[in-house]
């Protein structure tokens, strides 16, 4: 007699062995977990130092000693140590302004006002306003300026993006040249480039009266750069829109504005969350990349931490506690893209 498994299990069983090819590849990747596992788990479990200072550990297993002894400074740098509250409210406000960004209940106008406000507070706190000194952002670093910046550029790159990709399928001639110029130049420079030109041509072409934190600077050459690749992942969605649906809007006596907003860019987004959640989580990642200008992200933190004499050589650890605060956030964002696409699968359009 034939035993019935739970639908889950049934499944699951389908998935490894329901074909030859799934059989195989199954068998495949145990025996590499085999290979790989057993040693893995000796150096990070087993044989690892989970106490005591340097002179405790050994270069044959992990020592987790380090990453307790340095965890402060991966997360939060240079930063004063007794300011350290300070960052780690930038951390909490920027995950409560994301967390409300990605439930549907919450959007409105008063979640676009929230924005602003967050990053702008953010930025005060990090500066240390309304304390006897100021703290500079060359002892910023850690996982609040990756949080930072990331959040930041993403937000104030999107809405500049709508209009660019608007402007690009705009009949203006003159326009739509400017966007297509600007899309391609700034995709056709790669991301280092855009950094130095934040730290030495931009001052250069900034009033003598101005002069901008290097920060800040890095930040909006960053957001001019990711709203050009947003720009176009927000075309292709408004290209999958049908024509019939600009035809009944224009039918029901809306403007072109109205239209955009009420009808086409709601539809057009939806479509294009997949590639907006890809570029994010590229873009978290591109955040090292701020190392090249000084700038102490949560990469370079753990690089610096691991650096340090008394703690000299510790990369492998360092390395694997970024990789872990990477794969947590961009996990969470590919399956909430997933969730999000299943929520707004309802509102199909037709033509």
């Amino acid at each position: 007699m034939k035993i019935a498994l739970p639908r889950h299990l049934a499944t699951l069983q389908t998935g490894l062995f329901g074909t030859r090819a799934n059989t195989s590849i199954t068998v495949a990747t145990l025996l590499v977990l085999w290979q790989v596992l057993p040693p893995l788990l000796r150096w990070a479990v087993f044989d690892a130092t989970f106490t005591g200072n340097a002179d405790a550990c050994t270069r044959e297993s992990a020592c987790w000693a380090f990453v307790a002894a340095k965890l402060r400074f991966m997360l939060f740098a240079f930063y004063p140590p007794e300011l350290q509250w300070r960052p780690m409210l930038v951390v909490t406000l920027l995950a409560a302004i994301l967390a409300a960004s990605a439930l549907p209940r919450f959007w409105g106008r008063g979640l676009l006002l929230a924005w602003p406000v967050t990053v702008l507070a953010c930025w005060l706190l990090m500066q240390g306003a309304f304390t006897a000194t100021p703290i500079p952002s060359n002892q910023w670093g850690g996982l609040p300026v990756t949080l930072f910046v990331w959040a930041g550029c993403f937000a104030a790159a999107t809405p500049i993006a709508v209009l660019l990709a608007l402007a690009r399928r705009s009949k203006l001639g003159g326009l739509r040249t400017f966007a297509i110029a600007y899309i391609e130049l700034m995709r056709g420079t790669p991301m280092v480039a855009i950094l130095y030109v934040a730290m030495l041509i931009l001052p250069m072409a900034l009033p003598e009266a101005l002069s901008l934190d290097k920060m800040l600077r890095a930040m909006v050459m960053i957001t001019l750069f990711w709203a050009a690749y947003i720009a176009e992942v927000i075309r292709a969605g408004l290209q999958a829109i049908p024509t019939g649906q600009n035809e009944a809007a224009t039918a029901l006596g809306l403007g072109y504005w109205r239209m955009q907003r009420l009808v086409i860019l709601p539809q057009a987004l939806r479509i294009v969350i997949p590639g907006m959640v890809n570029l994010a989580i590229g873009f978290l990642l591109a955040t090292s990349l701020l190392a090249v200008i000084g700038i102490f992200d949560l990469l370079n933190a753990a690089r610096a931490a691991a650096a340090d004499p008394k703690w000299l050589g510790f990369y492998n650890e360092a390395y694997v506690v970024v990789a872990l605060v990477y794969f947590v956030i961009c996990s969470g964002a590919s399956r909430y893209s997933r969730w999000l696409e299943k929520r707004l699968a309802g509102g199909q359009f037709h033509s």
